[in-house]
């Protein structure tokens, strides 16, 4: 299915446009296997580029196989190793940029559907994000906006998404480095007109790095992933033939069997106490506040709107 496919795009590229009998017949070669390669998804970068205008239909079907071949393309499924992560970035970095929303929704989606990402994938995402809320041109302008330095709709809510993404740092996890990064845009656009959005989106993104909690082991890297995958595939056999092994002795075993776990308290972490803990600023985190917040010598409002919003949780 791959020369058909590739043909296609190339003669799409060629002419900078992609018809909806084009796009069609993509959709058909690409999911004709059930697999994007990574040669019909070079394809696909290089046909994004050329396109002059690029169609909801298409960027739609450029996030789906695009991720499609990051996130499923190899075992284990849902997945993004360095490799992978190096080698995205490198597709959409070729002329030294975002290249078009398409892009940066791929990106931003895969951080979204991934079990697990590297850190290196969701920061070039949020220094895309800034440099185009700093320099006022990239994809999320739509052309450009009037004003450089101030946060659009369309940039709160990629920031929104990456840094609460679960192939990140954990589902739902602002880091520090995503805090600082709120910092500097509320900084840089203090007195700009930025969207509704971005008040409360710097107050969620902050206080949860402060108030939230991070599992060591929230995250099972790539390399953990397939070790764990290729255990169960060489002993499904065994712990098959053990499993019906002892529910065929259950006359004999059902007492153990009730004394082992009927009665046995869990031993495994107290998650509850380690989200209330979790909640409690730390007298690290309370310091790194007090430093962000003098950094520019006062108190403005969305930072009192911060420290009020922690206030009530005490």
């Amino acid at each position: 299915m791959t020369t058909p496919f590739i043909t296609i795009a190339q003669a799409a590229a060629a002419e900078g446009h992609l018809s909806a009998e084009g796009l069609l017949a993509l959709r058909r070669e690409g999911w004709g296997d059930g697999i994007i390669t990574r040669a019909e998804a070079e394809a696909l970068f290089a046909l994004n580029a050329a396109l002059r205008d690029r169609s909801p239909e298409w960027c739609d079907f450029f996030v789906e196989a695009i991720g499609e071949f990051v996130l499923n393309g190899t075992e284990p499924r849902l997945q993004c190793s360095d490799e992978e992560a190096a080698w995205l970035i490198e597709q959409v970095d070729l002329d030294g940029k975002v290249e078009s929303m398409a892009e940066l929704e791929t990106l931003v989606r895969i951080l979204e559907r991934a079990e697990n990402t590297p850190d290196r994938l969701k920061n070039y995402v949020l220094v895309e994000v800034e440099r185009a809320v700093l320099s006022g041109t990239g994809p999320t302008r739509c052309g450009g906006e009037l004003s450089a330095t101030h946060i659009t709709s369309a940039e709160c809510r990629i920031i929104r998404r990456a840094i609460f993404a679960s192939g990140g740092h954990g589902p739902a996890t602002v880091t520090r480095c995503d805090a600082e990064m709120l910092f500097r845009l509320k900084d840089a656009t203090l007195h700009e007109e930025n969207a509704a959005e971005w008040d409360n989106l710097f107050v969620d993104g902050v206080a949860n790095y402060l108030e939230g909690f991070m599992l060591p082991h929230a995250q099972l890297s790539h390399e953990r992933r397939r070790e764990l995958e290729a255990f169960v595939a060489d002993n499904e056999a065994n712990v098959g033939r053990f499993m019906g092994r002892a529910l065929r002795e259950v006359p004999k075993v059902a007492n153990h069997f009730g004394k082992v776990f009927g009665k046995k308290k869990p031993t495994g972490p107290d998650y509850a106490a380690i989200a209330a803990d979790g909640e409690k600023v730390t007298d690290f985190e309370a310091e790194w506040l007090d430093n962000m917040v003098k950094a520019d010598g006062e108190v403005d409002e969305l930072e009192s709107r911060l420290i009020a919003r922690l206030a009530e949780r005490d």
